[in-house]
């Protein structure tokens, strides 16, 4: 069985990482905490930016259309609302997949502890528009 999978809304989700990254990062909200924390040096050439952003939009679409397919095989399981069987399994797959990693790699990397709380933060507040995105989509190609 294939998950149906609402394309639609992983394109949009898919984007929707970019805006919450350019928003979260921005030096206003979090950026000048994650530069100095992260040794990070900002840039001034444009170009230089362009391979991470475009690694970023393919990441952000495998995890958009994994947490799609996710969302789907749940609401397959236990019915009732897609909406909030997206926020759950994406709240799930977070805190088992990516804010465990992060506190793992982190903690044998020697990061401050602020900068893991920081970025897991961020991956949750993605994660969570993604399925809210996924969720108000539906299931299918609509």
């Amino acid at each position: 069985m294939i998950p149906d999978i609402n394309f639609w809304g992983v394109l949009v989700a898919t984007v929707s990482s970019m805006v919450v990254g350019s928003i979260w990062y921005t030096p206003r909200v979090f950026g000048n905490y994650w530069m100095k924390t992260a040794n990070v040096s900002p840039g001034g050439d444009a170009k230089d930016a362009v391979r991470p952003i475009i690694l970023t939009l393919i990441v952000s679409f495998v995890s958009a259309w994994v947490l799609a397919g996710a969302a789907a095989i749940a609401q397959d399981f236990y019915g009732g609302s897609f909406l909030w069987n997206s926020v759950l399994t994406a709240l799930i797959l977070w805190g088992g997949f990516t804010a465990a990693r992060f506190i793992t790699h982190d903690a044998f990397e020697g990061r401050p502890a602020g900068l893991t709380a920081l970025n897991c933060a961020h991956e949750l507040v993605t994660f969570l528009v993604m399925a809210l995105i996924i969720g108000l989509f539906g299931i299918g190609a609509a």
